[in-house]
Formats: structure tokens, sequence, C-alpha cells
């Protein structure tokens, strides 16, 4: 059986082969919380895997449902690095469940596509797959401080998933995933045929600034409650945000082009910003 050390071993190499952006923020954590923030990260990269990149995506998330209620329930056989170590973390701080069920939802939606007619809808998506993280790791982070950094910890999600959505546009659409809200295209004069030919017009530029415009109003106001955070978690939180944040810029340096690049922030650029956070 994989010991604990070996467990969190495992967890780290997953956020550190999948996330350069969050290895890099949360390694200036303690000990204890770094390992932490492994395990809940393993957690979300599996049920984001088995979407992604599934043989049978539907019923292996459903396989994992069932296997994460009777983690709840202390039936399953810890027979999984990442289940050893989320026992672990469940085991040693305040962890409320709520939002891993929820992270489990959000890649239902995934999975049963509906059509994103308004920023509502748009919204409810992204706390499904991206607030959620941050509910988890509160906990962890910012134990006793929960209720007060609930709040900002959804717009920050908010924030990192809008700028998720407006790097991956062409990505998405790849894979007929489509997550620009319809009476926002409506209202710029932005059509699914020009979407499908991958136009890149003043319609798009100001339907994908709209979305920008959200995503740092989310990011400053959830920024803005960094100093409530323990002294040990404002740099990796900051820094984190920070760097998703600059993710939108490399895109308007880029004249918007999402379709036929990957839009990214450079390790000299993380370095930097996680430098002025210290």
């Amino acid at each position: 059986m994989t010991d604990l050390n070996e467990a969190y071993h495992h967890c780290r190499e997953l956020i550190e082969k999948h996330s350069k952006t969050f290895s890099k923020a949360f390694a200036m954590l303690p000990k204890k919380q770094k390992r932490a923030v492994w395990a809940i990260y393993a957690f979300c990269r599996r049920v984001d895997d088995i979407v992604d990149e599934g043989e049978n995506p539907k019923s292996e998330l459903e396989a994992f449902a069932v296997d994460f209620e009777a983690f709840m329930d202390g039936t399953l056989e810890l027979d999984h690095p990442c289940w050893i170590a989320l026992d672990d973390v469940f085991n040693n701080f305040p962890i409320d469940p709520q939002p891993y069920y929820d992270m489990i939802k959000g890649q239902r939606m995934d999975l049963y596509p509906r059509t994103i007619h308004s920023k509502d809808d748009l919204l409810d998506y992204c706390y499904h797959v991206a607030s959620t993280v941050g509910l988890m790791l509160l906990p962890v982070i910012a134990p006793g401080r929960v209720d007060m950094l609930r709040n900002g910890a959804i717009e920050l999600g908010y924030a990192m998933q809008l700028t998720n959505i407006l790097r991956d546009i062409g990505e998405d659409l790849e894979i007929d995933r489509i997550y620009l809200p319809g009476d926002l295209m409506k209202q710029y004069g932005y059509t699914f045929v020009e979407l499908q030919e991958q136009k890149v017009n003043q319609a798009f530029i100001r339907l994908w600034e709209d979305l920008a415009s959200d995503a740092e109003i989310y990011y400053e106001q959830g920024l803005a409650t960094l100093e409530a955070y323990p002294v040990y978690s404002r740099a990796p939180v900051g820094g984190a945000a920070r760097m998703y944040r600059a993710i939108l810029s490399e895109v308007r340096k880029n004249d918007y082009q999402v379709f036929e690049k990957r839009n990214f922030v450079s390790d000299q650029k993380k370095k930097q910003i996680i430098a002025e956070m210290q």
C-alpha cells in the first residue's frame, strides 16, 4: 500500500505537470498547507481528466462520484494515492465537502452541455468548475476565516475561469464547447457562423473585452480580500490570481488571436509576479 509521503508526492507531480501557475504560487505555503493543496488539486485534476480524456467519460464520472460518496462515508478502500492524501487532508483540516460535490456537478455540465444564454448562466458554470476550487482551499489556507473570505474566493474563481474561457475559445470550439453567452453575441453582432470561421473582428473584440472587463472587476474584488488571509497565504493567493490575470494582457498583445495560438504568461513574468508578492 502507498504510504502517505508517496501519496503526497504523487499529487505534487500532478500539479507540477499540469499547472505551473498553481505550482509556483502555492509552493510558498508552509509544508502542511502546501501538501494539502497538492491533494485538493489532484482531486480536481482527476475529475477534470475524466471529462476531457476519459474513454467513457459519463460512466467514469458517475463511478468517481460513487467513490467520493464512499470516501465521505468512510467505506472507500483507499487504494489510490490521491484518496490517501485527500483522506489525510480531511482528517487534519475542517473541510466542507459541499464544494467537492459542486465540482463534480460542474463537470457534468460539460458532459451534458446546456446553451449558455446569459452571463448568469456563464457565472453558474464558472462557480461549479472554478469557484469551488477556492472554497475547497479556504479551510486549508485560511482556517477560521472561511466565512469572511467566501465571497472573495468565489469572485476569484469567476475571474480565473472567465480568463480560461477567453484564452481557450479556439480549443473549446474544436471539441464543440462554446461558453460565450448567446445574448452577448447577439448584442455585439457576432454570429455563430463567424465563430465557427474563427473571425477576429471588431464585434469579436468588443464581445471579448466585455467578458474580460467582468473578469478584471472580479479580480479586483477578490484581491481586495487579500489582507484578510493569514500572512502565509497572501502571496500564494495573490500570485496565482495575478499570474492568471496576466493572460488577458497576453491575449491583447497578440491581437486577440485565440484561435490559432495559445496565449500564455512566460516563466520570467511569473517569477516577476511572485517576486513582487513577497
